[in-house]
């Protein structure tokens, strides 16, 4: 990494978007952009981490992230392993410590890790002796998937500053919800949630949002739309009626959707659950809805993390 590049982006890992500044989210998008238009020609590979190994470590299940990590790798020709977690020493008892120093004997360049408890990717990263990257901790934080969706919306919309985000539906279990405020905020976006009472976070007016419980006077205005999936797996107790009712208040679809701008976006992280928290009209909107570019847009994105988190470490050759 150039001295400058490194001043720009001086992390080690990438654990979350929160305390980030906006210059090295810029060079973390500005560096995926270029990456955008490789993976769109015939030859997708390049040589910047050749000779690295990447390891995939997931202990939640996942496709979009895991497969979409295991490309960028893959296209920037590293040697890339994904430990299947549930067939590992980890099922069997082993603590992540122990697997930390497992994983250090091996000698990985970067671990992707996705955890089902936040922090636990933050400890593994004290605990090794290579770049972390979190693919998502419990409730906490979702770097990449932050990175994406503001890589989309800045194609589209030009810019990030200015733009009127409504962020919609199960805030309270979504780590997605919370890279992106804080990415939104830093990069002088104005963010709105929206949903019921009972899937809002404690003082989440504390993180510099507008806060909705109604969707409708929510949406008014705004210029992008993101829905969450309602995460279920993650609920004890009832925090929502029945799913009937909340596709009635909460559901996006093309009623509600006519109080946002007429060129309002739609942002969904996947997977989608057609019918609770979005219609499937509004979903496949040809002109509106950008979920398929978010997911092309992942392995650009991931792509430069790579990139930006291995080009301080040691015996880097040449990129091609």
């Amino acid at each position: 990494m150039s001295d400058s590049a490194e001043a720009v982006f001086p992390h080690r890992h990438l654990l979350g978007i929160e305390g980030m500044y906006p210059p090295a989210i810029t060079y973390l998008l500005d560096l995926a952009d270029g990456y955008v238009e490789q993976n769109r020609a015939v030859d997708k590979k390049k040589s910047v981490l050749r000779g690295r190994t990447q390891v995939n470590l997931f202990f939640e299940a996942s496709t979009r992230t895991s497969t979409s990590f295991e490309l960028a790798g893959k296209r920037l020709g590293a040697d890339v392993i994904n430990m299947a977690v549930a067939r590992s020493s980890v099922s069997k008892g082993e603590t992540l410590i122990d697997t930390a120093m497992t994983l250090n004997a091996m000698h990985p360049d970067v671990l992707v890790v996705r955890h089902q408890d936040s922090g636990a990717v933050q400890l593994l990263s004290q605990k090794v002796g290579c770049a972390v990257i979190n693919a998502g901790d419990g409730a906490h934080e979702h770097p990449t998937q932050a990175l994406l969706d503001a890589l989309t919306i800045r194609r589209r919309k030009g810019r990030l500053d200015g733009q009127v985000v409504a962020i919609c539906g199960d805030i309270l279990h979504s780590r997605v919800a919370r890279s992106n405020i804080h990415l939104l905020n830093t990069m002088g976006a104005q963010v709105r949630v929206i949903g019921p009472p009972t899937l809002m976070p404690r003082a989440i007016d504390e993180l510099g949002v507008e806060v909705h419980h109604d969707m409708r006077k929510g949406l008014r205005g705004v210029d992008i739309v993101m829905m969450l999936r309602l995460q279920m797996e993650r609920m004890q107790g009832a925090y929502v009626p029945s799913l009937r009712e909340y596709f009635q208040l909460y559901g996006l679809d093309q009623e509600k959707l006519t109080l946002a701008k007429p060129d309002a976006l739609i942002m969904h992280p996947g997977p989608m659950n057609r019918g609770v928290e979005i219609d499937s009209l509004v979903a496949d909107d040809i002109n509106r809805s950008v979920i398929r570019e978010q997911v092309e847009m992942g392995v650009a994105v991931r792509m430069a993390c790579l990139e930006a988190l291995t080009r301080h470490l040691p015996n880097i050759g040449a990129a091609s």
